[in-house]
């Protein structure tokens, strides 16, 4: 029964029309390592440092800083429960591309400052232990802790399901995921926009040193245009990644949507357990 819906799901994932064209940053993805390596418990701790963002509610583009993103995971079984977040956001102005959305207030000195998105999720292994890929549902919710007056998030609920695989050949590990986003936007005609939520993931684990490649975002369907502060997202990031159980992972940011970051770089530090 599972394996029917997790199939016809992913059907109606895959064949829902996409465009180029934001919610400030993508949906990260799962916590694959906890399942690959049978872990208990990890914890994460990082920043990042981003050119060229837009702030689609305020209208502006600027520079933007993410103070305290974290991630706190717990797996018991088959299921992995996650916390995650990011704590304080500063973004500093460097030129408009629109007015400002009615209630966002402006910015005197070009910087907006804001607390950062927070997510509850749940995975679920679907596979058995011992399969040779790891098949997994993830569903959650992202909390709405935002400001709407500052302009740089929507003050809304938004819900997700994906399916993922992951699985390994020799050193090379692949990992990814593909579902549906529901996002509250904060339009009285179009009150939540549908996307089609992706990420797919590529280690090299033959060092110490392991390099990856990423690639996630977030596309809403042909019928209209996008909507305002739920636009498409996407990044590729590529990634350097020292140690096992304590590690530490620098990435760099280029964006390839609009309202994504021109550049950027992400530092990140964890334990695995």
């Amino acid at each position: 029964m599972i394996r029917a819906i997790s199939i016809a799901l992913c059907v109606v994932v895959c064949s829902m029309p996409m465009t180029t064209r934001a919610q400030l940053r993508p949906l990260e993805p799962p916590q694959w390592r906890m399942l690959d390596e049978d872990a208990s418990i990890a914890a994460e701790v990082g920043g990042s440092r981003l050119t060229g963002q837009r702030a689609s509610l305020a209208g502006t583009t600027g520079k933007l800083w993410e103070a305290g993103t974290f991630a706190i995971a717990w797996r018991t079984g088959r299921v992995v429960l996650e916390a995650a977040g990011t704590a304080q956001r500063f973004f500093h102005e460097t030129g408009t591309f629109s007015a400002p959305y009615p209630d966002v207030e402006p910015s005197d000195n070009g910087d907006r400052h804001d607390s950062g998105d927070y997510r509850i999720s749940t995975t679920v292994r679907l596979t058995p232990r011992g399969f040779p890929a790891t098949g997994v549902l993830r569903f959650g919710t992202r909390l709405p802790t935002t400001d709407n007056s500052t302009g740089l998030d929507r003050d809304a609920l938004d819900f997700f399901a994906t399916f993922g695989g992951a699985g390994s050949l020799r050193a090379l590990s692949i990992a990814g995921e593909a579902g549906l986003g529901i996002h509250s936007t904060r339009e009285q005609r179009f009150e939540q926009e549908d996307v089609m939520l992706y990420s797919l993931r590529v280690e090299l684990r033959n060092s110490r040193f392991i390099p990856s490649l990423s690639l996630l975002g977030q596309k809403h369907g042909l019928t209209h245009d996008s909507i305002r502060g739920v636009e498409d997202l996407g990044e590729m990031r590529a990634g350097l990644r020292i140690g096992r159980h304590f590690w530490a992972r620098a990435e760099y940011v280029r964006g390839y949507e609009s309202f994504s970051p021109s550049s950027g770089f992400i530092f990140t530090a964890g334990v695995i357990r």
